[in-house]
């Protein structure tokens, strides 16, 4: 019904915004992907999975004020899936990270550029600068 939708669309948002929200929700919908299954059907859905969690994430949701305030609240929690040290789940965090920021940047180049670009690449321009 359309009330759950609603409903379900409206939670998922309050939690994506909020500390660490962006991997709960990761790790909630990743739950046992590529953890049993063997083979290309398995690593398909791993995927289509991890691909339909990066358009989520992609997506500014409705109760959000401004997509500028969504960017500068998920973006650094996106940024920390990269981080993750556990190698399986670190694995589709990666892609699922990826697949966001090549998506937003895609959609929104400057806010991308803003809140994921500089701070991914700022360690290498320091570098380079010096």
């Amino acid at each position: 019904p359309a009330w759950l939708r609603r409903l379900c669309g409206q939670l998922l948002s309050e939690r994506l915004m909020r500390p660490s929200g962006v991997q709960a929700v990761v790790r909630g919908i990743m739950e046992g992907t590529g953890a049993g299954g063997a083979g290309a059907e398995a690593a398909a859905v791993d995927w289509r999975k991890c691909d339909t969690v990066a358009k989520i994430l992609a997506s500014c949701p409705q109760q959000c004020l401004s997509l500028e305030d969504y960017y500068r609240l998920v973006c650094p929690q996106i940024l920390d899936l990269l981080h993750i040290q556990d190698k399986l789940t670190a694995r589709q965090f990666q892609r699922v990270a990826t697949t966001t920021l090549l998506t937003m940047a895609k959609e929104h180049p400057q806010l991308a550029e803003r809140h994921l670009l500089r701070p991914l690449l700022a360690p290498l321009l320091r570098c380079s600068q010096a």
